[in-house]
């Protein structure tokens, strides 16, 4: 099966990038589209709220929140974080959705290495964390969905995206200031992170 690259240039609307899973999705079972997919791009500012998310983790009462059908809880994205959705069909890889998540935590761990930054995976906490300060701090967020052994949904990573949004939510359940981003951790030019991570995501599913 072969993997298809896609980047959007310019921000794509949430509801119309799960539509477009989600055809992609049953194409797939319906045996009408070989190809699985790595999708680069970057939402409108949007608040989603996963399959175990509570309205507790809402602080702000007025915010709008998008019900999906993605693991964890609330979150947001929007303009300067990277959104990475995926298409896999475990059928034809390992039939197993923990070894998919490594495979994600160990090529977003590479791609930060490369830019020299440390970071971590966490069993109880799935993510991506840095420590900051003394404190551990969340850089990714992985929110996935299993249909029929394919895998979808995917992850997203803060690279240079304005941190107040999460001021209005408990993200993924944790205190709002357990959030941060590249640009804090060290100020470079991250221009060519998604071609790095594209490398490393491909390697890794290859092994």
């Amino acid at each position: 099966m072969n993997i298809e690259i896609k980047r959007s240039k310019t921000p794509i609307n949430y509801k119309y990038a799960i539509n477009k899973l989600e055809k992609k999705v049953q194409k797939i079972i319906n045996k009408k589209d070989e190809n699985e997919l790595i999708w680069f791009l970057e939402h409108k500012s949007v608040y989603t709220g996963g399959s175990s998310y509570k309205n507790k983790d809402i602080i702000n009462k007025k915010i709008k929140i998008i019900k999906t059908k993605r693991g964890g809880r609330v979150t947001w994205h929007g303009p300067g974080q990277l959104v990475c959705y995926l298409v896999f069909d475990l059928k034809k890889r390992k039939k197993d959705i923990r070894e998919f998540i490594k495979i994600i935590e160990k090529s977003i761990i590479k791609t930060l290495f490369n830019y020299d930054i440390k970071s971590f995976s966490d069993r109880n906490n799935i993510g991506i964390w840095h420590r900051y300060k003394n404190k551990n701090k969340k850089i990714a967020a992985i929110g996935l969905r299993v249909k029929n052994w394919i895998v979808y949904h995917g992850f997203s990573i803060n690279i240079s995206n304005n941190l107040l949004p999460y001021k209005k939510i408990n993200p993924c359940g944790l205190n709002n200031n357990s959030i941060i981003n590249l640009i804090r951790i060290k100020k470079k030019n991250y221009k060519n992170f998604s071609k790095i991570l594209e490398e490393n995501l491909i390697n890794y599913l290859k092994i």
